[in-house]
């Protein structure tokens, strides 16, 4: 009851400031102190004469909550069609599964976090959730809408269209859903997943109050089969024609499912304490307050138990179901001079609960139920540019609380020219492992667990150094240690899915680089990741070699109506041991005994622009029609086969 009446009272409180300021957008600017350009309702729109008149692009601006801001684009550049996917990102460092909406093996890894508490689990189904750092926020002069489709695989669409605008030069508001329905090709592997977001950021008339907020709920069900029986894998890996068609081929099971359901409502504002008489002003304070509730859930669900999983305490309707209420206030000042720089101090707040219905009472042992408290975090940051260079520091850690954790970042960067950026910094993070590492219970007698006394905080210290130049290349390198990794494994006892957590250290090399060469109206883009675990490596298995290049035609044609860009892409990535996926947890799980990968993705491509229209027309792995079926996306679980895949993203400018 306490969680529904802080929820109600949350959206209640998200729907009062929304309403209020549009309010305060509506009425806060006197007809004489209009500016040029405005109408007397406050809007940002030309004048009358010219209404038939797009304002510049540039005026269309997306930020993130950390203001970095883009301008909207509506070019068809190579990076809009790696972007060009389920995640609407590069997902040049994943490997999908063979459904559309199903998870991602992970080919590169990233240890940049710099959280200190521990995250929810189900880690294999958050590729699609998006976080905080994920939400754009607008400012547009017209009203702006997108939208996005692309065909899938089976039975259904996938659909990504949202809708801006502002109601003054002040307050903008979007609204958003993604929905994706898909079939697949393979027997129980259908996806339903849908996300809704609702944004709204407001700046007073004299921009000394700023505020952002967003609420987003969204659910992500797949179903579960377990891969493919042993035979049915030696029938597809031996091309038997009759199995071209992939429902014929037997899975494990077909009577589970899982799903990751979640809302947040958040919301950041900041006043400025003292005005500003112009941008150059040698003092300013600002304080702010930063409100995030997430609440969600996990949930497997299955019929009839299955033996891949070990025994089970019930024999039908399994059900396992994990949620969390994770409540964060923080509140922050900050201090600016234009001598000294601009430094920071924050103070958080966490309320958390996690777990299930009831504890677990075995033979020799007692799994509770919960894991729940109150964390109490304080931090700083500096900021400082001094002769060329960007200094920025940031430090935060627990200071009350049943998790220890902490992070330290220093980092420099500098603008060689106007055409190379370099940057560099050390990073130092100590956080508790996931939760489902810490307390797990399930109907499978094996998923059953409680570590949370006995796990060390996960250390993770890392050197970054990274160069950008669209004159030379664009490369970054990575050097992290770990100590006191959580990982999922087989247990050598059991044969089954277990937790663990190893003393020794793990030592991880990452180096990435990426140019594009130009001749003509051809263009040859490639990117390149190299990766090495000199310590460690039974724990954490990277392929060597990850790449992928891409040669293609660009041209205008018809007298520059149509934009055309078409030509081939090859990624490729060198055998490893590849992680296995539980569909029970909703994790990878490290394996050793067997090595996959080493086999190419081949895709020709045909793509054009009509306006703000990009047009898309991609066949998907073209060279599995000549070659052997030795492709897998982990284990027990083929990639996808050719397919012809097309959709647009069609911009709306009103």
């Amino acid at each position: 009851m306490t969680q529904i009446f802080l929820m109600r009272n949350s959206l209640l409180f998200l729907i009062g400031l929304v309403f209020g300021s549009t309010l305060f957008a509506q009425v806060d600017e006197p007809r004489g102190l209009q500016s040029d350009g405005e109408s007397q309702s406050g809007s940002i729109r030309p004048k009358a004469k010219k209404e038939q008149e797009r304002p510049p692009i540039d005026l269309y601006k997306m930020f993130t909550v950390e203001n970095d801001t883009t301008i909207v684009d509506t070019s068809l550049t190579i990076q809009k069609l790696y972007k060009y996917n389920y995640l609407r990102k590069d997902n040049f460092d994943l490997l999908p599964f063979s459904n559309e909406g199903q998870t991602y093996n992970t080919l590169l890894y990233d240890f940049s976090s710099q959280r200190i508490r521990p995250l929810f689990g189900a880690r294999a189904r958050h590729f699609n959730y998006m976080e905080v750092e994920d939400m754009l926020y607008f400012e547009v002069p017209t009203p702006l809408s997108e939208i996005y489709y692309k065909s899938v695989f089976e039975q259904g669409q996938n659909l990504d269209a949202f809708f801006t605008m502002n109601t003054s030069r002040r307050f903008n508001f979007s609204i958003a859903y993604k929905g994706l329905r898909s079939l697949g090709k393979y027997q129980h592997i259908l996806t339903s997943t849908g996300n809704f977001r609702f944004t709204t950021n407001y700046k007073s008339k004299n921009n000394r109050y700023e505020l952002k907020a967003h609420y987003v709920a969204q659910d992500l069900l797949n179903q579960e089969n377990g891969g493919l029986t042993d035979q049915a894998l030696m029938n597809f890996a031996g091309n038997d024609s009759q199995f071209q068609d992939r429902s014929r081929l037997s899975v494990n099971f077909e009577n589970a499912e899982s799903i990751l359901d979640g809302q947040r409502i958040y919301i950041n504002h900041k006043y400025d304490l003292i005005p500003q008489s112009d941008s150059i002003s040698n003092n300013r304070i600002e304080v702010g307050h930063i409100f995030n509730y997430d609440d969600k859930y996990y949930e497997y669900r299955q019929t009839a138990p299955s033996s891949l999983f070990g025994n089970s305490f019930v024999t039908t309707n399994l059900r396992d179901k994990v949620d969390i209420t994770d409540l964060n206030n923080q509140l922050w000042v900050k201090y600016t001079n234009n001598i000294l720089g601009s430094i920071t101090f924050q103070v958080n707040h966490t309320y958390y609960k996690y777990g299930y219905n009831s504890v677990l009472i075995q033979e020799n042992n007692r799994i509770p139920n919960v894991l729940n408290g109150n964390l109490i975090a304080a931090g700083a940051s500096y900021k400082k540019a001094y002769r060329g260079f960007q200094l920025k520091g940031e430090a935060q850690a627990n200071i009350s609380g049943e998790f220890d954790g902490y992070d330290l970042k220093a980092e420099a960067s500098y603008q060689i020219n106007d055409d190379a950026f370099f940057s560099g910094g050390i990073h130092l993070n100590a956080a508790a492992a996931n939760y489902n590492h810490l307390l797990y219970q399930s109907s499978y007698e094996n998923y059953n667990w409680y570590n949370a006394e006995n796990y060390d905080t996960v250390k993770t210290n890392s050197l970054d150094f990274s160069i950008k130049s669209n004159k030379w290349l664009n490369a970054s390198a990575s050097l992290v240690n770990i100590k006191d990794y959580a990982y999922f494994a087989i247990d050598p006892a059991t044969s089954l899915i277990n937790s663990f957590q190893t003393n020794d250290n793990i030592t991880y090399l990452k180096l990435k680089a990426s140019k594009e060469f130009r001749l003509g109206k051809f263009a040859l883009d490639n990117t390149v990741a190299y990766q090495t675990v000199s310590s460690g490596n039974t724990f954490l298995n990277v392929p060597e070699i990850t790449t992928r290049n891409t040669l293609y035609y660009t041209d205008n044609w018809f007298k520059k109506a149509l934009f055309v860009q078409t030509g081939v892409s090859l990624n490729y990535f060198t055998e490893y041991a590849m992680n296995g996926y539980d569909p029970v947890l909703a994790e990878f799980y490290v394996q050793n005994d067997q090595e996959l990968g080493s086999f190419p993705l081949i895709d020709l491509f045909f793509n054009m622009k009509v306006r703000q229209t990009r047009i898309f027309f991609i066949a998907e792995h073209i060279n599995s029609l000549a070659s052997n079926n030795n492709y897998y996306s982990a284990p027990g679980y083929p990639y996808r086969d050719f397919t012809l895949r097309f959709g647009l993203v069609w911009n709306f400018f009103l």
